[in-house]
């Protein structure tokens, strides 16, 4: 990687300095994995056979408000980390990223008042990809391969064939990358169907294609689109990412490496999607729209990434690590590197109490917004929500009998309780009654024809065929428990049995490592440790522990808080 070489894309193969060279990636999210880990993975994929790096980046990570920017650099020091590994890179800035991410990666606040003119020519919009990519663009040209950097590609949007066909937006996102400085070649990745190849490539941009299986397929398609240039699949799907509620999803290992071995044998280059798929921390992870059009019920992703892939969510090597090392030792020039040894485990398994309780509402008063009383119910987007919850609050007027009390258009799992007892919606309330209604946001959809939708009451509160006014609603943002000492000074008590709120306890370890904390008969919420936040747990499974990155915990005592949404279980947390 000296100055002024040349990674160049060939009329049959890719070239480093007129050198043929077959891209072997693997895609490994620096925000999926906490970053005193960020070498270890790395040497992982090295010893797997990799000699390339695949990166999205998450615009609404780094600007959760706008204009509020949140540690852009970090992109940068993954991008030296994946130098100091000798390994390639390939980044991926989106601005829209998909990857089972919260609105794949478009902040809220953009895509709240803009809507279905995201992703397109529009002005408002571009506007906005062009500050960000100012921002965003400078740690990816400094670390470009003829500067001396490991990043040989970028690409233009993501996947854009599956969404739409505007190839002035394509070549508008390609003319900013240019003028940021990006020298490097840019390539585009859609799935293997014409439609999707034709709509999402660009003339004289490289044009790769994305699929699990049947390689030679997947190849003729994008010959039919592309006749020259090298052959790449840019995400080989080697597993599949669970949704809540439903079984947790597995790919034989065996019939993987064989599907990896036909992309090799066709002459292609391949990124593994996921090499490492690592962890929605803080309630990052997305959702989807179910049904063949994506536009069905929503099916919210679970918070582990581990994606079934090569390397576990603790990065532990799997039979699928072994297989791909096989496949993979067959085009390397040498021995590949010796595995890693493992990451150190929790030595012994603790148990924390948690003793201290702040009932839900108390802790949205303290840490969220001021209620607001509205004439139609706010949307989180209008509430500047990206993760968390919204407490909605009203007055049935009277007088009038029980009819149906019904919230049309709202997106996700709201808790209601009408005079202080807990109904389903859509039960008859009586004129007079006080309703409280609350509303936790799942996860906005990552794919498909209903990205950007808005969260929580969307469509007001009916009562029968009438609208209901007057809404109280104030709001808490996951974000607001980055402030340590206001989480600390909520007043607490000893809590009710099965109680929501906020849940604290201290634990004292002996021999930090790797851990997973378990939540036996808890329902839905959250967890952080020492501040900061593993996800969000639900009892419906397949997921049923969340995974502790050893750095998080320290030698002696801890610290733990557990926001309880639903139904809390016994006041205690283990740590295994």
């Amino acid at each position: 990687m000296g100055s002024g070489a040349v990674f160049r894309v060939g009329d049959d193969d890719f070239e480093v300095d007129g050198r043929p060279v077959r891209l072997l990636s693997g895609a490994l999210h620096y925000f999926r994995v906490h970053e005193e880990q960020w070498g270890h993975r790395l040497g992982m994929l090295r010893a797997m056979g990799l000699n390339c790096v695949e990166t999205y980046v998450p615009w609404n990570f780094h600007e959760p408000r706008r204009g509020e920017f949140r540690d852009v650099e970090a992109l940068g020091r993954f991008l030296d980390a994946v130098s100091a590994a000798g390994m390639w890179a390939l980044v991926r800035p989106g601005p829209y990223i998909c990857a089972e991410w919260e609105n794949g990666g478009l902040p809220h606040w953009l895509t709240g008042p803009l809507g279905a003119r995201v992703r397109t020519r529009d002005a408002d919009f571009l506007d906005q990809v062009e500050r960000w990519f100012l921002r965003l663009l400078p740690q990816v040209v400094e670390r470009q391969f003829d500067r001396g950097g490991p990043v040989v590609m970028v690409q233009v949007e993501n996947e854009y064939g599956s969404f739409g066909s505007d190839s002035v937006y394509l070549r508008r996102l390609e003319k900013l990358l240019r003028e940021a400085g990006v020298s490097v070649p840019l390539f585009t990745s859609d799935g293997p169907e014409d439609h999707m190849l034709s709509g999402g490539s660009l003339p004289g941009v490289l044009a790769t294609v994305n699929f699990g299986s049947r390689a030679r397929a997947g190849f003729e398609a994008l010959r039919e689109v592309r006749p020259s240039g090298p052959l790449m699949c840019m995400e080989f799907w080697c597993g599949w990412f669970d949704h809540w509620g439903d079984d947790h999803v597995v790919r034989d290992a065996g019939e993987s490496a064989e599907a990896l071995a036909e992309i090799l044998e066709c002459g292609g280059s391949v990124n593994v999607y996921m090499a490492h798929g690592g962890t929605n921390f803080a309630g990052w992870a997305g959702a989807n729209r179910g049904g063949e059009l994506h536009d069905g019920p929503l099916e919210p992703t679970v918070t582990s990434y581990d994606y079934d892939a090569p390397v576990t969510e603790a990065g532990a090597p799997t039979e699928k690590f072994w297989r791909f090392r096989e496949v993979f030792a067959r085009y390397a020039q040498g021995p590949l590197p010796e595995v890693p040894a493992a990451c150190p485990e929790l030595q012994a398994p603790v148990t924390a109490a948690l003793e201290g309780w702040t009932p839900l509402g108390e802790v949205v008063d303290a840490l969220g917004g001021a209620e607001v009383e509205y004439g139609f119910p706010p949307s989180f987007e209008e509430l500047d929500v990206d993760r968390g919850l919204v407490r909605y609050r009203l007055e049935v007027p009277g007088p009038r009998g029980p009819r149906p009390l019904t919230f049309p258009g709202m997106r996700d799992r709201a808790v209601v309780e009408v005079d202080g007892v807990r109904v389903e919606p859509g039960a008859e309330v009586a004129g007079g009654a006080r309703v409280e209604l609350w509303v936790e946001s799942l996860g906005r959809v990552n794919y498909g024809p209903r990205l950007g939708e808005p969260k929580g009451l969307t469509g007001g509160v009916l009562h029968e065929r009438q609208y209901l006014h007057g809404v109280r609603a104030s709001a808490l943002r996951l974000d607001a428990f980055d402030d340590a000492a206001a989480v600390r000074a909520l007043p607490v008590r000893r809590a009710e049995p099965g109680a929501r709120g906020l849940y604290r306890g201290v634990f004292v370890v002996r021999g930090a490592g790797d851990a997973r904390v378990e939540l036996p008969g808890w329902g839905r919420g959250f967890v952080w440790v020492n501040g900061f936040c593993l996800g969000r747990y639900w009892s419906v499974g397949p997921q049923l522990s969340l995974y502790v990155p050893g750095p998080v915990l320290r030698e002696g005592v801890n610290d733990v808080w557990v926001l309880e949404c639903e139904e809390a279980g016994e006041p205690e947390v283990r740590l295994v």
